[in-house]
């Protein structure tokens, strides 16, 4: 009768430890979901302020004193709410605070195309909701401001095709992971945006972001 009364007793005590290390895993599962778009949000916070900061100075401006990228610009996308600042780095590291520039991108007002990658699931993942003709804007540290329109809208696979550097247009070309819903980061497609240059709206487009 002890024995027996004995293992009904331990049964009940497994289900509550079980059940509270259920409860552990489970709040630090959800942290680590959380910690990647937090760590995001409050990075991009720190580079407005950097980004203020190289408009003022005209300097490149680190958002916190070990980083080791800092602003080259500010994308804004007005129909989606999206506005953040531009990195002059893509790798890793840098792309977890922000999207960045890739290496070997024209500068600003020379012909050629000027590529910013950043991840699906963060501060890209807009890029699937982008159609042709939406207006794209980029301001620069001298505080003037490309405006663009998205023209294309493909997916590529990075073994096999490389991003085109178009010598005879100003070109904006965003690219992130593909697909958006992917289990797996890291793959070799990519979802890319071109967007070209509207002289035309130079000046209007100043307006228009000032209001």
């Amino acid at each position: 009768m002890e024995a027996t009364t004995s293992c009904t007793d331990v049964t009940p005590r497994v289900r509550r430890v079980l059940a509270s290390l259920m409860l552990v895993l489970g709040i630090w599962l959800i942290g680590q979901g959380l910690w990647i778009p937090m760590k995001a949000i409050a990075a991009q916070w720190l580079l407005q302020q950097a980004w203020s900061k190289t408009l003022k100075t005209q300097q490149p401006a680190k958002p916190w004193p070990w980083a080791d990228t800092w602003p080259v610009g500010r994308l804004i996308v007005p129909q989606h709410g999206i506005d953040q600042i531009i990195l002059a780095d893509a790798s890793g590291p840098s792309l977890a605070f922000g999207p960045g520039q890739l290496s070997g991108s024209v500068k600003p007002g020379e012909p050629g195309s000027i590529v910013v990658s950043g991840h699906r699931d963060t501060h890209f993942q807009f890029l699937q909701y982008l159609q042709e003709n939406d207006l794209i804007y980029v301001e620069w540290p001298t505080g003037h401001r490309t405006s663009y329109t998205v023209q294309a809208l493909t997916v590529v696979d990075s073994r096999h095709s490389r991003l085109a550097n178009h010598d005879d247009a100003e070109t904006l070309i965003l690219t992130t992971c593909y697909p958006f819903d992917a289990l797996i980061p890291g793959g070799p497609l990519r979802y890319v945006v071109k967007a070209e240059k509207i002289l035309a709206m130079e000046n209007r487009s100043r307006v228009e972001m000032n209001n």
